[in-house]
């Protein structure tokens, strides 16, 4: 008969998956804030993060040859100055 795991272990294990998604929203805030400073966007990450918000996608799916399109829209001064970020060839520099 297979022993059944105790409550400290299964917490321990709730304890390490938090800690590690922790770490890993931590590298990406990291990694963002140094993308950042190298490039001509000169905000904070939450000041980002917090424009990013307010930026719409649009998908749409063509019935006629069933392709899909997508299209960003960036509206305002403030997502313009983000927009480079939403640009596929911006990111494959990194």
């Amino acid at each position: 008969m297979g022993r059944r795991r105790s409550y400290r272990q299964e917490f321990t294990k709730d304890i390490e998956a938090h800690v590690c998604i922790c770490f890993i929203a931590y590298k990406v805030y990291k990694e963002l804030e140094r993308i950042l400073k190298t490039t001509a966007i000169n905000l904070s990450v939450g000041k980002v993060l917090d424009i990013a918000k307010t930026v719409t996608t649009i998908k749409i799916r063509l019935q006629t040859n069933n392709t899909t399109m997508t299209k960003t829209m960036l509206l305002t001064s403030k997502q313009k100055s983000i927009a480079m970020l939403f640009d596929e060839i911006f990111w494959k520099n990194f």
